[in-house]
């Protein structure tokens, strides 16, 4: 069985018996960490940062997370709505004016969170390079005619809301999505998570290793193309791309999200008041999501738990090749998994659920 490094408390085995699985399996390098009560029980990593398997995963390794990285944002507008600095249910217009053009007067911050805003993709043809544009891209939205009445149905804004939501935090604070994030978030928690990953970091990056096609699906083109190994360049680690460019590891995601899991203080530091963490459970959307073409539940900037989960008051978001993070608000319990293989597939694979599996089976031990 693989070799894993970390710490882990006794109740907790089956987590570190399933991260040592799965590097058997079909990682090559990965992360997990488990935090109760905003402490860590488990914080385990294994395997390798590349795939020749030469160089060891080590305890401060980083690597992309994709779209996990949409919970950071969203706590980062939830703890803004939190303060008063703004409102949920506000037009995004009240913050960003521009923004009311071509029929969206009536978009909500809600809206976007809940991927009901009808803003799902880029229309207008978009390169590689403009994604690195903070002004072209926000612009670009800013001018955009809604694909539907927004709120009315949902479609996964992939790319979009993390643009959205950065220019509202943008408008609302004077800082970026990232610079809010290290100031506000992991800075205060000792985090170790970061959208536009300065070049200090860059030799603790693991390569994220992309999956042997592209997502399933017969929808539009993506629009734009991101070729594979975009993730592992200069210009992708540098820029904000605050719905999918966060680099991290377990530990980090679970620090920071364990705030939801408990109130809003977490190891001594309090961002969030205990209403402030309860609005992430204000359901959105309940059916079907025309771009992800599954069920799916939304409430405040993340996924809600569907019924499969034991516990009902749970939330959750994962990336696009595997990471994953939940937060269950009743048993305070917040779990991460972040790896470099990625594997096809929408929303997660089964080496997060085992992980999850693991978590729930040391929970109830």
């Amino acid at each position: 069985m693989a070799n894993t490094q970390g710490t882990c408390t006794d109740r907790f085995t089956a987590v570190r018996e399933a991260l040592a699985a799965s590097l058997d399996d079909k990682d090559v390098g990965a992360s997990v960490a488990v935090y109760v009560d905003g402490e860590p029980e488990v914080d385990l990593w294994g395997g390798y940062t590349d795939l020749d398997r030469t160089v060891p995963w080590e305890r401060d390794t980083l690597t992309h997370v994709w779209s996990t990285t949409k919970t950071m944002t969203a706590l980062c507008v939830l703890m803004l709505a939190d303060r008063g600095a703004l409102d949920l249910h506000a037009p995004v217009a009240t913050y960003w004016p521009e923004f009311a053009a071509a029929g969206k007067e009536d978009v909500r911050v809600s809206h976007v969170l809940s991927h009901t805003a009808g803003l799902p993709r880029f229309e207008e043809p978009t390169t590689l390079e403009d994604l690195y544009d903070w002004p072209t891209v926000t612009a670009r939205l800013a001018a955009q005619a809604p694909a539907w009445k927004p709120g009315t149905e949902a479609g996964y804004h992939a790319m979009t809301q993390g643009y959205l939501l950065g220019e509202i935090v943008r408008r609302v604070t004077g800082r970026s999505l990232g610079t809010f994030l290290a100031d506000e978030v992991t800075g205060p928690l000792g985090a170790d998570f970061h959208v536009g990953l300065s070049a200090e970091h860059d030799h603790r990056v693991a390569p994220i290793i992309m999956p042997p096609s592209s997502p399933p699906g017969d929808g539009p083109p993506p629009n734009p193309v991101i070729p594979d190994g975009t993730p592992n360049t200069t210009a992708w680690r540098r820029a904000e791309i605050p719905a999918a460019n966060g680099h991290g590891n377990a530990r980090s995601v679970a620090a920071v999200q364990s705030l939801l899991a408990c109130g809003g203080a977490a190891r001594g530091v309090r961002l969030l008041s205990e209403e402030g963490c309860e609005r992430v459970l204000e359901e959105q959307f309940d059916g079907t999501d025309s771009v992800l073409r599954v069920p799916m539940r939304y409430g405040m900037g993340y996924g809600l738990n569907g019924g499969q989960l034991p516990n009902p008051r749970t939330c959750f978001w994962g990336g696009w090749g595997g990471s994953l993070v939940l937060v269950d608000l009743d048993a305070r319990m917040t779990v991460a998994y972040v790896m470099n293989q990625m594997i096809d597939g929408g929303l997660g694979d089964e080496r997060g659920f085992m992980i999850l599996a693991a978590a729930y089976e040391g929970l109830s031990a």
